[in-house]
């Protein structure tokens, strides 16, 4: 069994500024599994999900859902959610956005191939689900905005790099130059 320690001279530290306040902290070993799970789990629960949604007897619709969750909760986007559900051309595209998003979101996080941007949509969507199922019983904090912050975590910490495709395609060369230093854009959707 080989184990590592945490050196704390190494690079395993990270450093942020924001708004003047600084956080630093220094990341154990394991971690680089921990996140590696993280984006595995969410991978598979947006896949699984998208692909139940496309695969199913009947066609998705989020027409009911929009139309009708936001009102039933005291939602602060209510009148939001409810133009969304009375807007045909919305809905139509949210009835194809939302189970192709999902499993394009998951594979992407399974292979981990463009993390970055996959995370991104992921928290998007979670955040709509979060103000979609809006409630306050037990505060602000619910599954969705939990998943909304892991998906965050993982565009953060770069999962795609670890034992995904990302890290092959930020080393691919073009004219002997690695593809991110010749589109620096996509140090944004890689990783």
């Amino acid at each position: 069994m080989t184990t590592s320690t945490l050196n704390p001279d190494s690079s395993n530290t990270f450093t942020s500024t924001i708004g003047g306040y600084t956080v630093s902290g220094r990341a154990h070993s394991l971690s680089a599994w921990f996140v590696l799970s993280l984006r595995l789990m969410m991978g598979w629960a947006f896949a699984y999900s998208g692909f139940t949604k496309l695969a199913a007897a009947e066609p998705f619709s989020a027409g009911g859902y929009l139309t009708n969750v936001a009102a039933a909760n005291a939602n602060p986007l209510a009148g939001l959610f409810a133009w969304m559900g009375s807007t045909p051309w919305f809905v139509e595209f949210a009835n194809v956005a939302v189970p192709w998003g999902e499993l394009l979101i998951g594979l992407g996080l399974l292979v981990g191939a463009f993390v970055r941007l996959a995370a991104f949509f992921g928290a998007f969507m979670m955040l709509m689900f979060y103000f979609g199922n809006w409630e306050m019983a037990h505060g602000f904090i619910n599954g969705d905005f939990a998943y909304m912050l892991v998906f965050l975590a993982v565009a953060a910490f770069g999962a795609g790099r670890i034992l995904g495709a990302d890290a092959f395609i930020e080393r691919y060369a073009v004219d002997g130059e690695p593809l991110v230093e010749r589109h620096p854009v996509l140090a944004y959707v890689l990783g």
